[in-house]
């Protein structure tokens, strides 16, 4: 590439680092920089901030509105991911700044997860491989676990994600009931208005609601009541959905009977709480890391960026 088409390139700031063979397919088309290669970020954003015309992130990296004003020229947004809560849509809109995401390409994946974790930590999958691996069994059984199939399966958000969860959990033939906002139409599973309801019928309760200020402690104390001392809860939306130390405070008390949770409040800092429990079953926020998956969401970041920057408008947009 001549030096003049080099300069002519758009201009990327990366907020951080990201699948390898994403950032190679970045580099081949656009003039990047990573901010956090900086040794003082704010003295480089003080000094070359006007210079970018486009921001790379991730849902866990996001962008908040005090880092949008350090980018006065930028113009769009691209993020690794279908989470939305750590990106100040609002600034961005009211600057019209376009943003980009990476639905529809997660589903399957997240969805799989969210049974793994169910059918883990219900048949207590994880407790019986320590178990076998300390050496106990041959002092005894290891003792009853929870049956999946024709269990009440209840579902906190029902998007793309959770409505793939309900086709999955037709395998086992549970019984499923949803809880968001409003009824999606066209759905066979009912609606249930009160979450309190939705958590006292469960037998298992998925947590595949937005994170953000709206649905911070959704799952609160009185939930976890509701869900009571056969109900199990599986995490897979974001840290903050659940009051952690409520959470706790039920696992040790038997009020709830376990948890699987992908997700936490202050990641990659896990409780030791939590890590002390054996009726937990803990994974570190991978529900979409599979080869297939992580590569498609690195294409849509890519067809957002192409689209824009060709078209004006990235093709799959965060803001209606």
């Amino acid at each position: 590439m001549t030096a003049a088409a080099q300069a002519r390139r758009p201009r990327l700031l990366q907020a951080g680092p990201l699948l390898p063979a994403l950032e190679q397919a970045l580099a081949a088309r656009y003039a990047v920089q990573r901010l956090s290669d900086q040794t003082d970020p704010q003295a480089f954003l003080a000094a070359q901030g006007a210079d970018f015309d486009g921001y790379v992130t991730s849902a866990v990296m996001g962008l908040d509105a005090a880092r949008l004003a350090q980018l006065p020229r930028l113009r769009v947004v691209s993020s690794f991911g279908v989470g939305l809560d750590r990106i100040d849509l609002a600034a961005a809109a009211a600057r019209g700044v376009q943003v980009g995401f990476t639905p529809g390409v997660l589903d399957d994946c997240v969805a799989d997860h969210a049974f793994a974790l169910l059918l883990d930590t219900m048949r207590r999958l994880s407790a019986a491989d320590r178990f076998v691996r300390r050496g106990d069994w041959p002092a005894g059984p290891f003792g009853l676990s929870r049956r999946v199939s024709g269990a009440r399966l209840g579902l906190v958000g029902f998007g793309r994600i959770g409505q793939t969860i309900a086709r999955r959990s037709s395998g086992f033939d549970m019984v499923v009931r949803y809880h968001s906002r409003r009824p999606v139409e066209g759905s066979a599973c009912p609606h249930e208005p009160s979450l309190h309801a939705l958590a006292a019928w469960a037998d298992v309760l998925v947590v595949i609601t937005a994170g953000g200020a709206a649905t911070r402690h959704l799952i609160d104390r009185a939930v976890l009541e509701a869900l009571g001392p056969e109900g199990f809860l599986v995490n897979i939306a974001r840290g903050s959905v659940v009051d952690e130390a409520a959470l706790v405070e039920a696992l040790q008390a038997g009020r709830i009977a376990g948890a699987g949770l992908d997700v936490f409040a202050d990641e990659p800092v896990v409780p030791e709480a939590l890590r002390g429990l054996d009726n937990v079953v803990l994974t570190p926020h991978i529900a979409s890391a599979t080869r297939e998956t992580r590569q498609a969401m690195a294409d849509r970041v890519i067809d957002n960026l192409e689209g824009f920057f060709r078209d004006g408008r990235v093709r799959f947009s965060a803001i209606s």
